[in-house]
């Protein structure tokens, strides 16, 4: 697996905290190349605002990691890493602000995953949920959509599930690394996944699936897509933290109805 001479800066830079997209982009704006900005003075870093702590992190950084060691061990792993300069760097995702400058990918992007619609909801859907997830998924999957969820149990694997059976294409993003599929009951319809679409990261191989990973990873849900559909969702769901994200981002948003006794129908609903 051969990757493009600037990929393995933007790998180092995934792996320093504290230096997110945001900050990333003003410094190679200045810098000239994420290969410069992988080499920024302090000057540079102060300049776009990249505190104390993040610039020793980075110092540390350039001193303690091998890049190509590290490119080797993603490449044995069998996974991909598309930045954001490379040409298949999903073009709905390039949007954004926000938008992770490297992607960890096992599967693969395709001109067509531009017609994507993200599906969310609860890990504990009612028949009807399901029922109407299958319905609308479907459909839309025969039609050539690609189906983005999050890989979670229930309305997530529901949607992904019905994809592939459908034939057709279907993304997960993960909120941890992408050596570590979580849940792992959901091991062998990721595996599916690679085959006919992709699963991705934009955390380090080896993160942990941490609670506050996911809420971030969402944006990347609704970034990939330009719709999200919430088929049942409570009103603390963190479904609706991917609405929240669909709105900012000028997305469309969908919601199923359902019965208004039901509380998983009461974060759709409003």
């Amino acid at each position: 697996m051969t990757f493009a001479p600037y990929t393995q800066y933007y790998l180092g830079f995934n792996l320093v905290p504290g230096i997110g997209p945001l900050r990333l982009a003003r410094l190679i704006e200045r810098c000239g190349s994420v290969e410069a900005a992988w080499q920024a003075s302090a000057a540079d870093l102060l300049a776009v605002g990249i505190d104390a702590r993040s610039s020793a992190a980075l110092a540390a950084a350039r001193q303690q990691i091998d890049l190509e060691s590290e490119l080797e061990r993603i490449a044995a792993l069998g996974v991909r890493l598309v930045a954001l300069e490379d040409p298949d760097y999903p073009a709905l995702l390039a949007q954004l602000e926000t938008a992770p400058p490297l992607l960890y990918v096992r599967g693969d992007f395709t001109p067509t995953d531009e017609w994507a619609i993200a599906v969310v909801g609860t890990r504990s859907p009612t028949s009807y949920g399901k029922e109407a997830t299958r319905h609308i998924v479907g459909t839309l999957a025969r039609r050539g959509v690609t189906i983005i969820s999050g890989l979670a149990l229930g309305i997530d694997s529901v949607a992904h599930e019905v994809a592939l059976e459908a034939g057709g294409r279907t993304i997960g993003v993960l909120g941890c690394g992408i050596d570590l599929i979580y849940p792992e009951r959901n091991r062998a319809l990721a595996e599916r996944m690679m085959q006919q679409g992709a699963v991705i990261s934009d955390y380090p191989v080896g993160t942990r699936p941490l609670s506050a990973n996911f809420p971030p990873r969402n944006r990347i849900i609704s970034g990939l897509a330009r719709g999200v559909l919430v088929v049942e969702a409570g009103e603390k769901s963190g479904a609706l933290i991917t609405v929240e994200f669909a709105l900012q981002q000028g997305r469309e948003v969908f919601a199923v109805p359902g019965s208004i006794f039901n509380r998983t129908s009461h974060g759709t609903h409003r």
